[in-house]
């Protein structure tokens, strides 16, 4: 079940968004049209059409063609002058738009881009599943790693809770190079301890755009808080709605992580069993409380990777 490619639900659903009517409806252009794609207008067909439409709207009219954006602010100037990142809620202070929302060479734009890469994030509320914490509007991969989608696009990764009491604190963490391309279902980065180390699966396909160097100077904060200051890098997909196939979301997360806590219980034992019925308190560094499991063997059955060596994962 956890390997088989699952077709998401085709809207990008982004982390703690209140509200996600597109930005061609907050200017009155169209009537009705929510945004389903974290606000990653850069990547979103229906923005690239609705530009291409009112490009030719001014081309039409007499006198030469001003484009898509002069077109914009002739016929819907109230709300066309306030900056995208009002319109979507991202800053809470009114502020104009100077540059004819042309994003990809607004100095503005890219300093809150630099923001969201630095700050501290958002703690998420979790609820349980099999025992183990699951974070709420999270997506999770099979190889239990998280993909939290951001304002733009932008994709926060990390271990799950499940990952993290498996294989208990890890003494490093090797994150890619800033600007390494990852791809989803292949290696992305990799952890270990006491001589052993494990590969991990990327979540999702993108480009590095930052990772947390706290994390590998002190590895045990991602064992410690996986879902917020525990996160290991940022990525910018391409397209986010292409990630969704083969993550899981809601409901489909716990009911997937509770049959892999049901399978863990197997392994250790009948006498484990009943902690799954019973929502017991689910064994933290299982990896070192029962070494006749076997490093690897974990890593095979519940990250899909096997153990590596160094060279691997540079």
């Amino acid at each position: 079940m956890k390997r088989q490619a699952r077709e998401a639900n085709k809207t990008v659903r982004g982390f703690q968004v209140v509200e996600n009517e597109c930005i061609w409806m907050k200017t009155g252009v169209v009537n009705f049209r929510l945004c389903d794609n974290a606000y990653d207008c850069n990547s979103c067909p229906f923005d690239k059409a609705m530009q291409k439409a009112m490009g030719h709207a001014a081309t039409d009219e007499k006198g030469p063609g001003k484009g898509w954006s002069q077109t914009l602010n002739k016929h819907y100037q109230t709300a066309a002058k306030l900056c995208r990142h009002v319109m979507t809620g991202r800053i809470s202070y009114p502020k104009i738009c100077t540059m004819n929302y042309e994003c990809y060479h607004c100095e503005f734009d890219q300093w809150l881009d630099d923001i969201d890469l630095d700050q501290a994030v958002t703690a998420p509320h979790c609820s349980s599943a099999g025992g183990y914490r699951v974070a709420d509007d999270y997506y999770y991969h099979f190889g239990h790693t998280w993909a939290r989608f951001e304002h733009g696009g932008r994709v926060r990764i990390g271990f799950d809770d499940f990952l993290v009491r498996l294989f208990g604190p890890a003494e490093h963490v090797d994150l890619p190079p800033l600007g390494t391309i990852l791809s989803q279902n292949e290696i992305g980065w990799s952890f270990g301890r006491s001589h052993q180390k494990a590969a991990v699966l990327s979540p999702i396909s993108g480009n590095v755009l930052a990772v947390n160097h706290k994390v590998m100077a002190h590895p045990e904060i991602s064992h410690e808080d996986p879902y917020h200051e525990g996160w290991l890098a940022v990525l910018s997909p391409q397209m986010p709605k292409r990630n969704l196939r083969g993550l899981y979301y809601g409901n489909e997360t716990k009911r997937w992580m509770a049959s892999e806590s049901q399978k863990l219980l197997g392994m250790l034992g009948e006498e484990y069993e009943p902690l799954a019925a019973t929502g017991g308190q689910p064994i933290d560094d299982v990896a070192s409380a029962y070494p006749e499991l076997g490093w690897a063997n974990l890593a095979e059955t519940f990250l899909g990777t096997r153990k590596v060596d160094h060279e691997e994962t540079q």
